[in-house]
């Protein structure tokens, strides 16, 4: 419940103070072209590692492996990518930092932890 509060509250909240911000500091046109320059830019790359990591997951399935890293990939550049098309600055910096492997490497144990417990407790059932 914590969880969407922030969500649906707190962000919305940070992301309009931060484009009232910029606009007031950078100017109208200069804030929507880099809305509309990140959104455009987000879906290209969305669309780029996406498929990258689908192919990664085909192959995986394939070869008969166990899709988990690729899986775990291939949701955080999904989030990643409509994070990227949802304006506002907060969410373009997650959006971004969920298409790089980089960040993704560092992101993918606290999922693989948070699985695990669901697991654990019975909320996530695997046949």
């Amino acid at each position: 419940m914590k969880w969407l509060i922030l969500a649906f509250v707190a962000v919305p909240t940070a992301e309009l103070a931060l484009l009232i911000y910029s606009g007031k500091t950078l100017g109208l046109f200069p804030t929507i072209a880099l809305i509309l320059i990140t959104g455009f830019g987000g879906a290209y790359l969305a669309k780029r590692q996406g498929m990258k990591a689908w192919h990664d997951l085909r192959n995986r399935m394939a070869t008969m492996e166990t899709p988990g890293n690729a899986l775990i990939d291939s949701v955080c550049i999904f989030f990643g990518g409509i994070l990227l098309l949802m304006p506002g600055f907060i969410t373009d910096v997650c959006g971004l930092l969920l298409l790089f492997k980089g960040p993704r490497n560092v992101i993918r144990p606290f999922i693989q932890k948070w699985i695990y417990n669901k697991m654990k407790n019975g909320r996530i059932v695997m046949m």
